[in-house]
Order: C-alpha cells, then sequence, then structure tokens
C-alpha cells in the first residue's frame, strides 16, 4: 500500500510539473536568453576573450537539460550563472508554490552520509580523547539546525562532513549534508556550505573556541540546545540587532546590521533618541559587518556625524528593458513614503522613454552639509566580506571623511552592479533575481568580487573585533 500511495503521489507531482510547463530545457532556455537581454553585467562578463568558451559552455549545459529532472535543473542553472560570479544572481524554488511533500521529494537526492544520531553518539564516546575539536553535535544560532560534524575517513586530507540530525522536516532531512570542512596546519577551511535552499555557497569559515561562524550564513555552537542559546546571546546583542551602546566615557558603539528600507525608522529612532551622546562622544565605533544592504535612505540621517567634506556620489546607469522596468521599477513596494514612491514612479517613466538603453538615471552628485560637527572626533567602522550592496555604499561615502578609519576585512564585493530584478521562469517555483544597474564607480575603481579594503585589517586569530579596536584607538 505504501508504495502504492508514493507511486500515485510521484504521478500528481509529475502532472503538475508537467502542466506548469517544467521542462528543464525550456527553463534553462529561458533563463538563459533573460540573462542575456536583461542582466546588466552581461557584457562585461561575456567579451571577446572568452564568449566562444562560453558559448560552449553553453550549449553543453543546455544539452544536458534536455534530459534532466528539476532538481537537476536547479544545479545546472546554478552553475550557468556561477560564471558571472556576482552575488546579486541567484536561482531558487519558490517554497509558497510547493507543497510540503514535493519539497521533501525535490531535495531526496542531496548528498547524505550513513551517520545515525546514535551511531555518532557511540563514535564520540568510543574516540572521547581522539576526535578533532571540530567533531561532535553544534546547533546553530536560532535553534533551527541540530548537526553533527565527523571526520570523512573516505578523504586522504583532513575533511569533515557536517550532517543534519534535527531540522525543520521540510527543506532538510536527517543525513543530508550540510556543509564540508577542511583543516590544514591547524586552521579550518570551507569546503563547500549549502544555504536554506540547499544552493552551494563559499562562505569564510572562522572557528573561535567553540564557535564556527560562517558570517551571513550564521553561527554553530558546541552542545546542547541550551548551552547554544546563551552562547548565542552575547553575539546577537552587539552584533545581530540595531543598537547603540555607550562603552565608556569616550566611546560609543552603534551596530547597524541591515539597511532595509524596513529599518529606516528604526535606525533614525535610534539615532535621534542618542543625538545628545553622540554628539559629545570622542570616539565612534559603527558595526556593519554582514550589513547585506537594502536602501541608501536607511543611513542618510548617519552621514551628518561623518561628515568632513564634500561627498562625491557616483551615479549609475540602468539597462532600460521592458522586464527590468515592469519587475523592478514599476512594483509596488511596502514601506516607502509617498516621496519614494513617486520617485520609483517617475524613474520607471524616465526608463520607458528610453527602452532599449542603458540609461544614466542616478546622475553623479556632490554631498554637501552646512557644518562639521566637533565630535564624534574619531570614527571607526568595522566591515567584512558580509558587508554587502548598501552596506558598501554607505562605506564608499563614510571612507571620504577624515574622521572615519576602517578595520575588518574586504566587502563582499558586489557593489557595481544592484538593483535587483525578480522574475518568474514557466515553471513557476523557479525563481530568477539579477540586477539592473550599474555604478559609475566600476569604471573607474572596480570592486566586483574584490571589495573595499580596510585601513586597517584585523586577522582571524581576534575573536573579538570590538576590544581590538578599542585597543587600536588607545594606542593610537
Amino acid at each position: 500500500m505504501k508504495y502504492i500511495f508514493t507511486a500515485l503521489f510521484l504521478f500528481f507531482l509529475y502532472q503538475s510539473l508537467k502542466a506548469q510547463d517544467c521542462s528543464c530545457s525550456e527553463n534553462f532556455q529561458q533563463l538563459t536568453d533573460k540573462i542575456k537581454k536583461n542582466y546588466v553585467g552581461y557584457s562585461d562578463k561575456v567579451n571577446s576573450s572568452n564568449r566562444v568558451r562560453f558559448q560552449n559552455f553553453t550549449d553543453s549545459l543546455q544539452k544536458i537539460a534536455m534530459v534532466s529532472d528539476s532538481y537537476t535543473c536547479l544545479s545546472l542553472s546554478r552553475e550557468w550563472l556561477a560564471f558571472f560570479k556576482d552575488k546579486h544572481i541567484s536561482f531558487g524554488l519558490d517554497f509558497d508554490k510547493l507543497s510540503t511533500d514535493s519539497i521533501k521529494l525535490f531535495f531526496q537526492n542531496v548528498e547524505k552520509t550513513n551517520w545515525s544520531e546514535a551511531s555518532f553518539n557511540a563514535y564520540l564516546q568510543q574516540n572521547i580523547n581522539k576526535v578533532d575539536s571540530l567533531e561532535g553535535i553544534w546547533n546553530h544560532e536560532n535553534n533551527t539546525y541540530k548537526l553533527g560534524i565527523v571526520r570523512d575517513g573516505t578523504k586522504k586530507d583532513l575533511e569533515f562532513i557536517a550532517f543534519i540530525i534535527k531540522s525543520d522536516g521540510l527543506r532538510w532531512l536527517p543525513q543530508q549534508v550540510k556543509f564540508r570542512v577542511s583543516k590544514f596546519e591547524g586552521k579550518y577551511k570551507t569546503v563547500y556550505f549549502s544555504a536554506g535552499d540547499h544552493s552551494i555557497v563559499f562562505p569564510t569559515l572562522s572557528k573561535v573556541g567553540e564557535t564556527l561562524d560562517f558570517g551571513i550564513f550564521g553561527k554553530w555552537y558546541k552542545g546542547d540546545k541550551k548551552q547554544a542559546a546563551t552562547a548565542i546571546s552575547p553575539y546577537k546583542q552587539s552584533h545581530n540587532t540595531t543598537k547603540f551602546t555607550k562603552l565608556d566615557d569616550e566611546t560609543s558603539l552603534l551596530t547597524l546590521p541591515s539597511f532595509n528600507s524596513k529599518y529606516k525608522h528604526e535606525i533614525d529612532s535610534l539615532l535621534d533618541k542618542n543625538k545628545v551622546i553622540i554628539s559629545n562622544t570622542k570616539h565612534l565605533l559603527i558595526d556593519v559587518r554582514d550589513n547585506l544592504g537594502g536602501s541608501t535612505r536607511s543611513f542618510e540621517n548617519l552621514l551628518p556625524y561623518l561628515y568632513t567634506n564634500p561627498i562625491k556620489i557616483d551615479g549609475g546607469k540602468v539597462l532600460a528593458t521592458d522586464e527590468n522596468i515592469r519587475n523592478c521599477y514599476e512594483k509596488e513596494y511596502p514601506n516607502l513614503s509617498n516621496k519614494e514612491s513617486n520617485e520609483l514612479k517617475a524613474n520607471a517613466k524616465k526608463l520607458r522613454d528610453h527602452l532599449g538603453e542603458l540609461y544614466l538615471l542616478y546622475k553623479p552628485r556632490t554631498l554637501k552639509l552646512p557644518k562639521v560637527l566637533k565630535k564624534p572626533e574619531r570614527i571607526s567602522i568595522l566591515i567584512n566580506n558580509g558587508t554587502a550592496s548598501s552596506g558598501e555604499l554607505f562605506i564608499l561615502r563614510a571612507e571620504q571623511s577624515k574622521k572615519v578609519t576602517l578595520f575588518g576585512e574586504n566587502t563582499a564585493g558586489v557593489v557595481d552592479y544592484g538593483e535587483t530584478v525578480k522574475i518568474t521562469l514557466p515553471c513557476s517555483f523557479l525563481t530568477l533575481v539579477y540586477p539592473a544597474s550599474k555604478s559609475l564607480h566600476s569604471i573607474k575603481r572596480p570592486l566586483d568580487n574584490v571589495g573595499i579594503k580596510p585601513n586597517i585589517q584585523i586577522h582571524d586569530n581576534i575573536s573579538d573585533w570590538i576590544k581590538f579596536v578599542e585597543n587600536y584607538k588607545k594606542s593610537n
């Protein structure tokens, strides 16, 4: 009876996909056509030096697509898009358009291990004095995942697999491999990491004690759920929440984990509430690590505290195609003020008037403010490879100030292309996201996959970056 039910389920799922035009060949063809027509970085990334090789690469994947199922199609589409090395491009599933059973079925063939919770616990007990410090039970900071990390005995080099023990039971199931980590000369490095939708990414890994930090892909803590929840609290208070903290009589900390437009009011309220303190603090530390951006309007009221001289703001061009205009500039967005909504409509009209052009929608300008504030006297900004998009636009403005010093590591390097468009392919649960605009700074100072370099680098062996900056400022 069980097998009859499974067969019937697969049959109806197949019929559903067929009705949605989920042919991999058709969807892959649509994907390549839309990127060639609408992606603003296409002509930069595909040029005379690689055009033939790229076409051969595309043709080879198109042949595979002709005989591929939806799951394989997801992987090969991502493989094709990876050519562009643009972190504003993504391809995935709209989970709201799939049933629970369909999602489980979709990911049933991902990499798995034979380890179970029972066999893994037995292994840990039997090798209690031999296991690597990485091996053991780990919990995600939000307690959404519990996994085991164990050495992969099939590999010559020292490599570890992280497999699911418990999860939401929807996108991830027990024994599926979440990520792999290698170890060389005592240092751990990401081999690959599977995001929530099983897309493969390669975040930098920092291991400090019993904490694994994958940047924007979260932290993991060794031990049970209670220990994990306890361990995360200080980090969440200081790094993942919009917050203002007075560290001492001379130093204040402003933590800005996102510039999403929905946080603009929260950021502005925080600045207004602490205006007197900020205006009298000698050293302001701004933490924008893992800030993936959002809207430049979210940080505009912070700029007066940084300002020392006119700030040059590079303009940008938009590839004015019908799909880009319709799916980005003519959309209704929540959290927009009437003024912002009217500006968006005006921009859409300008683009319609220049259909088919790479149109200069945002002209270069110089921001001039009426005065330079005496305090804060010194401003330190923490950045890392999770600082991206509008987070990087903030840094491009801030670094022009004589008060500002950048600490940390290079930013993500995704700011050359922006203003993302989201479209649906013929198979309605497949979604494509790509950027439509190109910043003018990319011509004179390309940052694509390079990022903005800090003035003072903070190395991996430093666990408390805030304390590092405090100590650095006291000694310099």
